[in-house]
C-alpha cells in the first residue's frame, strides 16, 4: 500500500514524515517553491526528538505520480482547494481510490462523496507548523497527534481499520469510530478562533469574540439537530496521549490560519469554518453576524496579503455590529 499525502504542508509533511521515517512507502503532492525544495534537497521534518532529511518522492500533481490501485489519498490541503485537487485527482486516474480526508472542517467529506465512492473523515489533532520551503515540524510529544477516523457519514470497514493499525504504529493515536464526524463537529467549534487569531494576532484577548461566535455555532447546531462530541469527550480524548512541545527548539507561533497569513498564500480557510456557521444560520434561520464578520475579515485579509494581527478586536466587534444591523435591515425588508 502506498500513502499519497495530497497537500503536504503542515499537517500533510507531519503524516507523511512519520510514515516514512516508519517504512511506509509514501509519495507527497506539494506546490510551488514548498514542492521545488523537497524535490531538491528532501522534506526536512522537525520534531521534539531532533531534525530529519527525508528522501521522500514528491510530485506537483497526482497525474506524476502513476496512480496504482493499491494507492490510499489522504487529502491535507485548505478545504478551499479541495475541489481543483479532487477533480485532479479523477482526471489522473485515481475516481476509484479510497479518499481520507485529514482536514479542517465538516465540508470536505461532501465535496469528496460526489467524485469518489470510498470516502472517510479524519478527526485532525495535529499541532504542526509550515512556515518555510521544505520544512515541516511537529509540535507535540508523547503522540506526534491524534488521527481518529471513520467512513463517511457513518459506519467503518476493513481499510479504515488497515490505515488506522499504520498510523498508530507510526507514532499518532487513532481510533476507528462509526460517528466520526460527531468528533469533527467538535472540532469545528475550536477552529472557529482560528480565523479570530489570524486577524488580531497571538496576543490580542478576544475571548469574548470566540463566545460569540461559539454561541453562534451552538444555535446552529442545535437548530439543524447536528450531535458534536461534548468538551469532556474531547477532553478524554487527548489527555495522556500528546503534549505541546517545541520542534527542534522552535516553538508553534499560530494555527494554521495564522500561517497561511504568514506565508502570503492569498487564501485562508475562514469559509469553510466560520463560513459553515454562516451557511448553518442561512439554513435554519439563526442570526450569526460574528462568524460572518470574521468569515469576511479573514477572506479581505488574505486577498490583500496583510499579516496577521493586522486587525484590532474592537474593528472586528465593529464590524460585527454592522452585521447586527444589516441582519435586522434585512428581517425589516
Amino acid at each position: 500500500m502506498r500513502y499519497v499525502i495530497y497537500g503536504a504542508g503542515a499537517v500533510g509533511g507531519v503524516i507523511g514524515a512519520r510514515l516514512f521515517q516508519h517504512g511506509h512507502n509514501v509519495a507527497l503532492i506539494a506546490r510551488g517553491a514548498h514542492l521545488a525544495a523537497i524535490r531538491r534537497d528532501g522534506l526536512t521534518f522537525r520534531s521534539a526528538a531532533g531534525t530529519d532529511t527525508l528522501p521522500i518522492p514528491a510530485a506537483g500533481d497526482p497525474s506524476e505520480l502513476g496512480l496504482r490501485s493499491d494507492d490510499v489519498v489522504i487529502l491535507t490541503m485548505k478545504a478551499q482547494d479541495t475541489v481543483a485537487a479532487l477533480d485532479r485527482l479523477r482526471a489522473s486516474g485515481g475516481e476509484r481510490l479510497p479518499v481520507f480526508c485529514a482536514q479542517n472542517g465538516v465540508a470536505n467529506e461532501r465535496i469528496a462523496l460526489r467524485r469518489f465512492g470510498c470516502v472517510y473523515g479524519v478527526l485532525v489533532m495535529l499541532p504542526a507548523t509550515h512556515l518555510e520551503p521544505g520544512v515541516v515540524q511537529a509540535n507535540a510529544s508523547n503522540k506526534t497527534g491524534i488521527l481518529d477516523l471513520g467512513c463517511y457519514p457513518r459506519g467503518s470497514d476493513d481499510p479504515a481499520r488497515a490505515v488506522a493499525a499504520d498510523l498508530n504504529a507510526s507514532d499518532f493515536s487513532v481510533e476507528v469510530r462509526d460517528d466520526v464526524m460527531r468528533w469533527k463537529y467538535a472540532k469545528l467549534l475550536g477552529n472557529l478562533r482560528n480565523a479570530l487569531q489570524a486577524a488580531c494576532g497571538l496576543e490580542a484577548d478576544t475571548r469574548d469574540l470566540y463566545g460569540l461566535i461559539r454561541d453562534e455555532a451552538l444555535a446552529c447546531y442545535r437548530a439543524a439537530g447536528i450531535d458534536y462530541a461534548s468538551p469532556e469527550e474531547t477532553q478524554a480524548r487527548r489527555d495522556g496521549v500528546m503534549t505541546f512541545d517545541t520542534a527542534s527548539g522552535q516553538p508553534r507561533r499560530g494555527g494554521s490560519s495564522w500561517q497561511s497569513l504568514e506565508r502570503g498564500t492569498g487564501s485562508i480557510e475562514s469559509d469553510f469554518l466560520n463560513g459553515e456557521i454562516a451557511l448553518l444560520g442561512r439554513l435554519h434561520g439563526v442570526p450569526t453576524p460574528a462568524n460572518a464578520a470574521i468569515q469576511r475579515i479573514a477572506g479581505r485579509l488574505a486577498r490583500e496579503g496583510r499579516p496577521p494581527g493586522s486587525v484590532a478586536p474592537e474593528d472586528v466587534r465593529d464590524e460585527i455590529r454592522m452585521s447586527e444591523a444589516a441582519g435586522v435591515a434585512d428581517a425589516r425588508g
